[in-house]
């Protein structure tokens, strides 16, 4: 312990007991971290590319989860240790930001982590490697801006959109009806865009599975899907031009907020608390009719003595939508969430052109479908699948697709796959490297090195020869220099990834590259690990 004494000679301690607790220092420090952010890259080097492998992971309450989406496999797993959680944050930031390529970015990073362990035992000092690979990352930075080239959609032309949909879908476990998800996806995203402010709503897109059916009948609706039934089986099934109240008040007689008891002593008094009652679901009823409502929806239920003067009074009714789907509802319609049933008025009702309950297999399961709206801005995405991992995992394939297109019409351009953009970048940081003197070129050309690990994974997970593959397709792009030639990961027969058709967004690729080279930047900066004693 430290000692050390004030002006009167009492002495005072300045670094309590350090004995708990367990520290690494300089290289020893920087060596574990490395080594830790690699554990967690590698992990999710195979799940890379067109035929990458899927993880499966079960949670402490045993549900299994399968998925190839890099993000969710993160998240999943119980990572303890702090260098690892840093990938798991990253990986977490470019699904947020961009929505795909949350494999890539950590492969990226971990190439990074590798190159830099080289440079550390050659003795480079941590800073150096870190100043060195801020300089290659705006070199690539730069480069990947030259090399997109901007794609032309419109409205009616959405060739473009669904092709860069399909580039992200052939990763995942769904490839084999790419073709049709993609086209859904890019439909669901035009019908909510606001393409004069290049702007997209994700939220107005609601992703619905059931368990049943093919993956092929998965569908595109214009309006809202909700899974509940009509309250009375006798209701009818379809309503045409619907006029819907949209309620959050339950239908019941008001119960005061203070105790209160009722002395009833004999039976005439009990038959005129009877009509009250009933007399007051008369008038609900009565009311949601008079404004003119051919269909309840009620965020509450009712009990059967309503049910029934529903039934009665021929107004078929919906209980027990929660808020979510109600605001969205309400959004499709054109509609208003009425609180109060005094405040029922018709312009609040929501208009919609067909209302009809769907029933699915054998089974008793019903759904609603709210379509043709007034507003069809809110769509839904209806997913079916053999069982409830397949629909999970496509849920979250879809969810890349969407974003993918969210992006595109943020931001038109595109640079080629299958590798070919980092291979390209490569190829530049490193005719770059020779500018710089000094000891940041040797990280210059580490960052190059560390660029190669993508299409060297892509070609390892479609079991092709990597190292010969690599450098037979960047002695090619030199050759021609031609920047789309990338890794034939389908075995198509063609290294151009102009006829493969396969595109990314530039601002997915910028933002790997800049989100793996900070948090790379932040693990090298650490040299003293100073953690709690273990009990």
């Amino acid at each position: 312990m430290a000692l050390a004494f004030d002006e009167y000679g009492r002495p005072f301690i300045i670094i309590r007991e350090q004995e708990q607790k367990t520290r690494l220092r300089g290289l020893d420090a920087q060596k574990a971290n490395i080594s830790s952010g690699k554990a967690v890259a590698r992990i999710l080097r195979t799940s890379l590319g067109p035929k990458g492998m899927d993880k499966m992971l079960q949670s402490p309450d045993g549900d299994v989860t399968i998925t190839n989406d890099g993000a969710t496999i993160l998240e999943q797993m119980d990572v303890d240790n702090q260098i690892a959680k840093l990938m798991v944050e990253l990986s977490r930031s470019q699904d947020y930001e961009i929505g795909d390529g949350t494999t890539g970015v950590v492969v990226m990073a971990g190439a990074l982590l590798e190159q830099a362990e080289k440079l550390l035992e050659r003795g480079i000092h941590p800073i150096r490697i870190a100043e060195g690979y801020e300089v290659a990352s705006r070199i690539a930075f730069e480069h990947l801006e030259r090399i997109a080239h901007k794609f032309e959609f419109g409205a009616s032309d959405v060739e473009p959109l669904v092709q860069t949909c399909m580039t992200t879908l052939s990763s995942k476990i769904v490839n084999r009806c790419k073709r049709s998800l993609a086209e859904i996806a890019v439909k669901a995203v035009l019908a909510v865009a606001d393409l004069e402010r290049k702007d997209v709503n994700l939220d107005l897109i609601k992703v619905e599975g059931k368990v049943g059916g093919k993956l092929e009948d998965t569908e595109l609706i214009y309006g809202i899907v909700v899974d509940k039934d009509m309250s009375h089986p006798q209701m009818p099934k379809q309503i045409e031009d619907a006029r819907i109240a949209i309620l959050t008040c339950p239908f019941e007689p008001p119960k005061p907020k203070t105790k209160h008891k009722v002395d009833i002593d004999t039976v005439e008094k009990f038959q005129t608390l009877r009509q009250q009652e009933q007399k007051y679901f008369d008038d609900m009823v009565q009311q949601c009719k008079d404004v003119g409502a051919t269909l309840v929806i009620c965020q509450w239920g009712f009990d059967d003595e309503a049910n029934h003067l529903l039934m009665n009074r021929n107004l078929p009714a919906v209980r027990w939508v929660g808020g979510v789907e109600l605001e969205l509802i309400a959004i499709a319609t054109g509609g208003r969430i009425v609180p109060r049933f005094q405040e029922l008025t018709p312009e609040k009702l929501g208009k919609a052109g067909l209302v009809r309950e769907k029933a699915f297999g054998t089974t008793k399961d019903r759904m609603i479908y709210i379509e043709h709206c007034a507003n069809s801005r809110a769509v839904t995405i209806f997913i079916r699948g053999g069982n409830k991992m397949m629909i999970e995992e496509t849920k979250r394939s879809i969810h890349d697709a969407l974003c993918v297109a969210r992006n595109l019409i943020r931001n038109n351009s595109i640079v080629y796959g299958g590798g070919s953009a980092e291979i390209s970048c490569s190829i530049a940081v490193e005719a770059a490297a020779d500018k710089y003197p000094g000891v940041e070129q040797y990280a210059i050309r580490a960052f190059a090195d560390a660029l190669d690990a993508i299409p060297m994974a892509l070609a390892e997970n479609s079991g092709l020869q990597p190292i010969e593959t690599l450098s037979a397709v960047k002695s090619q792009q030199i050759k021609e220099n031609n920047t789309c030639c990338g890794i034939d990961c389908n075995d198509v027969g063609t290294n151009d990834m102009r006829e493969q058709n396969v595109f990314e967004t530039l601002i997915g690729k910028q933002q790997q590259l800049l989100l793996a080279t900070q948090v790379v930047k932040m693990i090298l900066k650490i040299d003293d690990v100073i953690s709690p004693s273990e009990y």
